[in-house]
């Protein structure tokens, strides 16, 4: 079940909590708190397994036509079950029925992590095209693939 969470602590608290359970993807805990404080001010979905949070998404508005995914994250054990993809449309619906045109999302680069991979082929599998890959926005060792969609 997805539900939309409001209160800003509890936001906080299920990112903090899924993040530092994914190791592959987040392991400092400076960026896994920089990433729950963004959570605090966006719209944030949870899937929810026997009332328990093993994933979530969140986005922000970046424009008047534009909604970033600023951070995903769902349990390993979870993975490749569909719960991303049930997450992700409940964001897509949100941004039709709100009249924004596009989704983006940003990730490494593909090639340079596994992890990563498996998350680049998640974003291509459900429609997203790459848009632009920015070498230095990270660090060298981080390249930036931003990905678009665009809301039909």
């Amino acid at each position: 079940m997805i539900r939309l969470i409001e209160k800003e602590e509890c936001r906080e608290k299920i990112c903090i909590d899924i993040l530092k359970r994914l190791p592959e993807w987040f392991e400092r805990e400076d960026g896994i708190l920089q990433y729950a404080n963004k959570c605090r001010q966006s719209l944030f979905m949870v899937y929810f397994e026997n009332d328990k949070p093993v994933g979530f998404i969140a986005v922000k508005e970046t424009s008047s036509v534009t909604i970033e995914i600023s951070v995903m994250g769902v349990l390993e054990k979870y993975q490749r079950k569909g719960i991303g993809c049930e997450l992700f449309k409940t964001i897509y619906d949100y941004a039709k029925c709100n009249n924004y045109e596009f989704i983006q999302v940003k990730t490494v680069k593909e090639g340079k992590y596994i992890s990563y991979d498996k998350t680049n082929h998640f974003y291509k599998k459900i429609g997203f095209k790459e848009f632009e890959c920015i070498e230095d926005l990270w660090d060298k060792d981080n390249p930036c693939q931003i990905y678009v969609m665009s809301i039909k």
